[in-house]
């Protein structure tokens, strides 16, 4: 993709994602994610029902009179996206591969974030980590995130497949982030052993999982003969999907590793929505922002 079209797709991305930030997620994003702590704003004289351990001892002394700290919540927050750019991600059975989808709503969370106020930084990974964009605040800031996204989803097809790692992007973030942050993981997870380092950045962040699946990875079609490829060794395997058995084989594996995974989810207690790439990412996304608001309101 050359300079003029990447600028052109950013700008679609760009008009295609404003109304959803507009319309439906500036309120929901605000009333969801909080700051990362309280931050001292004034004292005032203490007051009956006032808590006891927000009296300011020294203040209290000087004046003769118990006053207590005021606290606002502090709003500003970071947030970081991790993008899976590995080649499973160029697959697709529908309108759009799920990558396509992945750039939209990564844009979609980064806009939301700047539209109230706080940083946003990109962490895209395959097998390795491909680049960092530490977080700043700001619109150009978010077109130069949205840039390196469409690059790195739009290239053309590496010589060696590159595989799902995310012990690798997982150990990263916690080396190069030591306060608090929102993170956003936006991958299929068709990867393995990446249990503990996923349970370590929950512990030190607000950690989401945005798990993108392709229908055709759920539910084989019933068309003859077929060859699949996996994008991330180069494998391939021929199958008769004629045989009603292997039809259902298949579909059984794979609501076993989406269970499975929703189980290691929950078990660390890490929020996860499912993104099937042939509907709508809107209805989900905002769903997960509501129940998330009442749970923490």
């Amino acid at each position: 993709m050359d300079t003029k079209e990447l600028l052109k797709k950013v700008r679609q991305i760009e008009l295609s994602i404003r109304g959803v930030v507009n319309e439906v997620f500036a309120g929901e994003y605000h009333s969801v994610f909080k700051g990362r702590g309280m931050e001292f704003a004034e004292v005032r004289e203490y007051q009956p029902g006032d808590d006891v351990r927000t009296i300011d001892w020294n203040v209290s002394a000087r004046m003769n009179h118990p006053y207590v700290k005021v606290f606002d919540e502090e709003r500003e927050l970071t947030v970081m996206i991790l993008f899976d750019a590995s080649s499973s991600e160029n697959f697709g059975s529908r309108k759009q591969m799920k990558g396509d989808v992945a750039v939209e709503i990564a844009a979609l969370l980064a806009s939301s974030a700047i539209r109230n106020n706080d940083k946003v930084g990109l962490i895209i990974f395959s097998d390795k980590i491909e680049k960092f964009v530490p977080p700043r605040k700001g619109r150009k800031h978010i077109l130069r995130v949205i840039r390196e996204l469409l690059y790195f989803s739009s290239r053309p097809e590496l010589e060696t497949a590159a595989k799902t790692d995310l012990s690798v992007v997982l150990e990263y973030l916690n080396q190069i982030l030591k306060r608090r942050a929102t993170v956003f993981l936006i991958s299929d997870f068709l990867a393995k052993g990446f249990e503990k380092d996923l349970q370590v950045a929950n512990k030190r962040h607000d950690l989401v999982a945005i798990h993108l699946i392709d229908p055709l990875e759920m539910q084989l079609p019933n068309v003859g003969l077929i060859e699949l490829e996996d994008l991330e060794t180069g494998e391939t395997v021929l199958l008769d999907t004629a045989v009603s058995e292997i039809r259902e084989t298949v579909s059984e594996n794979a609501s076993e590793e989406k269970l499975k995974l929703e189980k290691l989810f929950k078990s660390i207690g890490i929020d996860y929505v499912d993104i099937y790439t042939d509907r709508s990412y809107v209805q989900p996304l905002t769903r997960f922002f509501r129940m998330r608001a009442k749970r923490f309101h």
